[in-house]
């Protein structure tokens, strides 16, 4: 099984296309500008490191805000997605836009948009549960990298990842080539995309949110810890039967909470004191827990292995957890045709 470092950040990447596309299309930018640009992609991750940030370092935040997570990039694909999800917005953008200040070189907000705020994070909380993070839309993910790991051997598309020159042309196309190609080395890979279009899915077997008091310790749980909880069964399951999606859903700040990051004003626009805010000073309904670890287990065989892995996966947790932490039953065993 290809083995391969994914490490790399979408930033990482972008610097390295910025260059290439300058070199490729003889841009005029001059040395000075193009720094600015590369360090705004950068400023909210760990490649921040520039000492020319710390001049007017809010303008960066707009951007990609590594402070509290509050930037354009935010703004613009939570109202994006619900509308294109017909979810509707519940998150009001332009409020924050209009009341914001900058205080000490730090966006500020009026201390009556917290709830405003809040509403961003549990806005795009949401999309991640309803949209992003669906069981069913997992499954399709959990193909189709399955689709392009079984094709790298004869495409090399992993040798791509450090060759802008490359890299630029793996969009969705990459799945309309393998799926017309007449290669026999692709044949498992066509066959994984043909059920993706058939809608004939990984079956979906269950899920259990990981325990409060487990989550801070919580490592991502793998086919082989599934298969090695399958007790008496008559299918004896294989690591390539099983698929498992561990889906992590937070505010932004792993188990923290963002707004903690976040400075206010008071009403008067022209004093510069500028605080945090303790949600319970706001409200006793804000939650209390900022992060869900949530983990699903798939059966990529045919539906008679999916009684085989849910019952690998019950055992699984009372062997971890000492109970079922799962939200559906285990499928009822059912008598087979012969």
């Amino acid at each position: 099984m290809l083995s391969l470092d994914f490490s790399r950040s979408h930033e990482e990447m972008s610097l390295k296309m910025i260059d290439h596309i300058v070199d490729e299309h003889n841009i005029e930018i001059d040395s000075e500008s193009l720094k600015k640009t590369k360090e705004m992609v950068v400023a909210g991750s760990e490649y921040a490191s520039s000492e020319s940030m710390k001049e007017k370092r809010f303008l960066y935040d707009i951007v990609a805000n590594g402070r509290n997570g509050i930037d354009v990039d935010k703004f613009d694909y939570i109202v994006r997605d619900s509308r294109a999800c017909g979810l509707g917005c519940n998150f009001e953008f332009r409020r924050l836009l209009e009341t914001m200040r900058v205080i000490d070189d730090e966006i500020c907000y009026r201390a009556k948009e917290y709830l405003t705020i809040h509403k961003l994070f549990a806005t795009r909380a949401d999309l991640h549960r309803t949209v992003y993070m669906h069981a069913k839309v997992k499954a399709i993910e959990l193909m189709v990298i399955d689709a392009l790991l079984k094709a790298n051997d004869h495409l090399k598309i992993s040798s791509f990842i450090d060759q802008p020159a490359e890299y630029w042309k793996l969009d969705d196309s990459i799945l309309k080539t393998i799926e017309t190609a007449p290669d026999q080395e692709l044949k498992e890979s066509r066959d994984l995309i043909l059920r993706i279009r058939r809608r004939d899915l990984y079956q979906f077997c269950n899920e259990f949110s990981v325990p409060k008091d487990r989550l801070e310790h919580f490592k991502d749980i793998t086919p082989q810890d599934i298969i090695c909880s399958q007790k008496n069964s008559s299918i004896t399951l294989k690591e390539d039967d099983v698929s498992v999606s561990n889906v992590r859903i937070n505010l932004t700040r792993g188990r923290n909470n963002p707004l903690e990051s976040i400075k206010f004003f008071k009403q008067d626009f022209e004093s510069d004191e500028k605080f945090p805010i303790q949600d319970d000073r706001i409200s006793h309904l804000l939650p209390a827990g900022y992060e869900d670890r949530i983990v699903r287990v798939y059966s990529k065989s045919l539906n008679w292995f999916v009684e085989a892995v849910s019952e690998a996966f019950e055992n699984f947790q009372l062997k971890t957890y000492r109970m079922k932490a799962q939200v559906h039953d285990t499928p009822e065993k059912k008598k087979r045709r012969r």
